[in-house]
């Protein structure tokens, strides 16, 4: 009960945040706003400010921001409708929920980072057999820290050293603490097929060290904060467009590499189990993939309005209205398609469905190998 609770939550206050922004922007651009919904469907109350109804619905997943003339087929030309407005004011209230949803990301990363960002120390919690740091002598428990005169305070900067240190030179000077006292190792790590977070088969330098599960939270002061929020979601960001153009071009596969509502409320329930900061983190990249999601090129999102924009800016008319409904109505249609085709991949991966129907595979796959063999 209490992760739906949390997702219920999170989402409300995205949605929010997102629909706040075309809100504020509408209202800047002087465009009529006549009703800001938090959830859809069925009118539960609302309250009537200005020239805005601002209500609560039925359906806590979704909400709007319904502008005066924002559907053409309704629109009279009167001074305060969407369509009235340049092509230059419509964009600003387009873009402007999913940069609310992207500043949003920004500022729940700095207070994280001041809050107490969890992070991995450099303590050997497990080495793997046949690798070159089991091989040297390195032990459970030990410290890494430092690599080829590098301090190495948390995994990440292990990681980093490892890959960069790699690089230049074959053996590695890795310095360790054990008991109190330091020990010096060279080591030449191996090179290992694995998978990267985009699931493409790389060529890495390793080790052989896994982390023990010691958590330290680091803070910082709301200048280093800001520092590291910004560097924290510009990396995330290229990451996920990294991600898209892999997925478009056939370098990753979709199922394995993205999630719906499903997967969002596995890793939100992760996240409750773990404490209030893991929840602000899902909740700062959720926030920034919405932002990102929107902005797609695609009719049916904000993104897809954005082209619209473009093409009339381009032409010097809008698209007609039967075209722009052609697009978006084949649009609805393939989003949906894409939304069961993830969710059921989800579905796979984070329900008890994905086991049952491995159990029911092996048992159709023994009870064919035993037909096979009389």
């Amino acid at each position: 009960m209490l992760t739906v609770i949390i997702v219920l939550v999170i989402f409300s206050v995205l949605i929010l945040i997102h629909e706040a922004g075309h809100l504020f922007a509408a209202k800047r651009a002087g465009i009529c706003v006549e009703i800001f919904s938090l959830g859809m469907g069925q009118k539960l109350f609302g309250v009537k400010i200005g020239e805005t109804e601002y209500r609560l619905s039925l359906f806590p997943f979704g909400g709007y921001c319904k502008m005066l003339g924002e559907d053409p087929n309704d629109a009279k030309g009167l001074p305060n409708e969407m369509f009235s407005k340049s092509v230059g004011s419509r964009f600003w209230v387009i873009v402007s929920g999913a940069l609310t949803n992207y500043i949003f990301a920004f500022l729940l990363f700095w207070v994280i980072f001041m809050m107490g960002a969890p992070t991995v120390t450099n303590k050997v919690g497990d080495l793997l057999e046949g690798y070159p740091a089991k091989n040297a002598g390195i032990e459970k428990g030990d410290r890494i820290v430092s690599i080829n005169g590098i301090k190495t305070v948390y995994w990440e900067d292990i990681l980093s050293a490892t890959k960069d240190e790699s690089l230049k030179n074959n053996v590695l000077k890795i310095e360790v603490e054990r008991n109190g006292n330091n020990k010096t190792f060279d080591i030449t790590p191996s090179l290992s097929e694995c998978k990267n977070i985009f699931g493409q088969s790389i060529k890495k330098p390793l080790l052989g060290v896994a982390p023990q599960n010691e958590i330290l939270h680091v803070s910082y002061n709301p200048a280093q904060a800001l520092y590291f929020a910004g560097q924290k979601l510009l990396g995330l960001t290229a990451m996920t467009y990294k991600m898209l153009g892999l997925i478009l071009t056939g370098g990753v596969s979709a199922k394995n590499s993205l999630s719906g509502p499903i997967g969002i409320v596995y890793f939100i329930k992760e996240a409750a189990h773990m404490g209030f900061i893991p929840v602000l983190l899902v909740t700062a990249h959720l926030s920034m993939a919405l932002a990102i999601f929107n902005l797609l090129p695609f009719p049916i999102l904000d993104g897809g309005h954005i082209i619209f924009l473009l093409i009339e800016k381009i032409k010097g008319s809008p698209l007609s209205i039967r075209i722009q409904e052609i697009l978006t109505n084949a649009a609805f249609v393939l989003l949906i398609s894409f939304v069961l085709f993830v969710s059921w991949h989800d579905a796979l991966k984070f329900t008890p469905l994905g086991k049952f129907l491995k159990l029911e595979t092996k048992s159709t796959q023994r009870t064919t190998d035993g037909i096979a063999q009389k």
